[in-house]
């Protein structure tokens, strides 16, 4: 009987990924179908980028081949949340960071509008009360 020691064993890795996953292209070909599928039915989808193993540097990777787009927003609630279209419109990188600045989690949102950036319901009519009685307000402050 052999020792696992004498079994040859040889590591190869991608010339290009060094230690790499090649997780890449596979997530950029995920967000193209999910560009597709959002045109054609108004699905939208999420990727958790926490969820899927990078090698060093393939994050950064993806998100540089993602690149910017002309919208970004930065929310401030429980920690700051920056939400930013990339080159490719309909794909949004979110991401959501503790009231210390550490990064918590970051989503690839294929959408036409970020579900945090959509105003809730209650909001919107919370909003129009208020304007309403500032509204009343101010007209009896004018007639007295």
């Amino acid at each position: 009987m052999s020792s696992l020691k004498e079994i040859p064993v040889a590591v190869t890795y991608s010339p290009d990924h060094p230690l790499g996953t090649g997780n890449v292209i596979p997530i950029l070909n995920e967000v193209r179908h999910a560009l597709q599928r959002l045109a054609s039915t108004g699905d939208s989808t999420a990727i958790d980028l926490a969820s899927i193993p990078f090698g060093p540097g393939e994050r950064d990777q993806l998100l540089q081949t993602l690149g910017d787009g002309e919208i970004q927003a930065t929310l401030h609630a429980l920690g700051e949340t920056l939400i930013r279209e990339t080159a490719y419109p309909g794909a949004w990188v979110v991401t959501h960071m503790s009231p210390q600045g550490m990064e918590l989690t970051t989503h690839i949102e294929v959408t036409r509008t970020p579900s945090l950036l959509s105003t809730p319901q209650r909001d919107i009519e919370d909003a129009a009360e208020a304007l309403a009685a500032y509204l009343h307000e101010q007209s009896i402050q004018e007639s007295a």
